[in-house]
């Protein structure tokens, strides 16, 4: 299976994202958004995929968002798709694209939506939550 994550190796849920689906047996195209961002049409592709708006699509927290007025309603899609592309920090991760959909890992066990069931027994999370049993079956 073909899976491809925007992954920031500084980022909890983006690490955890990945492990999970290094679990399924899978290994992924790891793309450093932050060196190699996407082009505008897959970022815009990738957020249209995965439900989001583009004011969902964009981080808040650790990034110059608030500084660049980012908050403004009146920001048109296309000023903040600009603002992302020109500082990558400001797209929110993991996208994660698989044949089964894209989605924003957040929180990261949204990934396995879009992930077969081909999980290699127990997982947890880097700071101890447990998301998958044994058998590798999610725990609600």
């Amino acid at each position: 299976m073909n899976v491809t994550i925007y992954h920031n190796q500084e980022c909890g849920t983006s690490r955890n994202t990945l492990a999970m689906i290094r679990n399924a047996g899978i290994e992924p195209e790891v793309i450093e958004y932050l060196k190699n961002p996407p082009a505008r049409d897959q970022l815009v592709k990738m957020i249209a995929d995965a439900g989001l708006t583009v004011r969902e699509a964009i981080r808040e927290k650790g990034t110059p968002y608030a500084e660049l007025g980012l908050d403004n309603p009146d920001l048109t899609d296309d000023q903040l798709l600009d603002a992302m592309l020109k500082d990558p920090i400001l797209i929110n991760r993991p996208f994660v694209i698989t044949p089964l959909g894209t989605r924003l890992a957040r929180p990261s066990e949204v990934v396995l939506e879009i992930l077969p069931d081909t999980h290699k027994g127990a997982f947890s999370k880097e700071d101890g939550e447990k998301v998958l049993d044994a058998e590798g079956k999610r725990i609600v």
